[in-house]
């Protein structure tokens, strides 16, 4: 298994894409602005994408994405595209993206019978089969709307895990106290001088990182994501001064995990 970075930001601008991982070439951890790195014909492969909350920019892919394959997989017999995602988090794309005012509803189109998407729901705790060997647990979070983070099972390599969009979560470091990690794909939105916001939204800073990785026995790989563009510098600066056993590292665009 392979797993690479198509985006990591927190927002955009020139050079930086928001959150999205793509697993192999079929599955779409996440389908932020990274989705666009993509060529047609790689677009076309993905099968499956996952999505740890409703936030636009973890989901503003996939609507586009669903009109750019679409016919393409038709034409090939193609299955429609499956979303993976919280029963809320589905109902939120419903209700206020694939409405017909902000987006086509490509669960019915380009017919009701063979549609460009379908929703599936899963819940945490559960543990996707995509096939393939490949496995993947959907963990808490803590978020300001319902959110999850995945542990990409590699085998005796470890888990790769991603955490999502989250605040302190006790529950989290709890359950990954129990399988093996080898790496750790963290958020850490805000610098020190905006641990408040980071609060009030339920995201990481500098010293809430620090407080919420004390709580992982060990030494793992530990990549840090979702920094702000023009924020970065300053951010991975506090972060890199922390005393941790772990090791510590900005996320990169296309940077490759492989996994057994």
């Amino acid at each position: 298994m392979k797993i690479s970075v198509l985006g990591c930001a927190g927002a955009l601008a020139a050079g930086y894409r928001t959150t999205s991982f793509l697993l192999d070439d079929d599955v779409l951890i996440d389908a932020g602005s990274g989705v666009a790195e993509l060529t047609v014909e790689a677009m076309a492969k993905v099968d499956h994408i996952l999505v740890t909350h409703s936030h636009l920019d973890h989901v503003l892919a996939i609507g586009l994405l669903a009109d750019t394959v679409q016919r393409r997989r038709a034409q090939a017999g193609r299955p429609p595209v499956k979303v993976h995602a919280l029963p809320e988090t589905l109902e939120a794309l419903r209700a206020h993206v694939f409405n017909g005012v902000i987006w086509p509803d490509f669960t019915r189109l380009p017919s009701p019978q063979r549609p460009a998407l379908t929703f599936h729901e899963f819940a945490v705790g559960d543990r996707l089969d995509l096939g393939g060997g490949r496995h993947i647990e959907v963990l808490t979070a803590a978020h300001t709307v319902p959110a999850v983070g995945f542990a990409v099972d590699g085998g005796a390599t470890g888990h790769w895990v991603f955490t999502g969009d989250t605040g302190p979560n006790p529950a989290l470091w709890k359950r990954l106290s129990e399988i093996k990690v080898a790496h750790l794909v963290i958020e850490c939105a805000f610098g020190d001088d905006e641990c408040g916001l980071a609060g009030i939204s339920k995201h990481l800073c500098p010293t809430t990182l620090r407080d919420e990785l004390a709580k992982l026995g060990g030494s793992i790989d530990v990549h840090i994501t979702h920094i702000k563009p023009g924020e970065r510098e300053a951010v991975m600066e506090a972060v890199m001064a922390l005393r941790t056993t772990h090791r510590l590292s900005a996320l990169e665009n296309f940077q490759e995990f492989s996994l057994a």
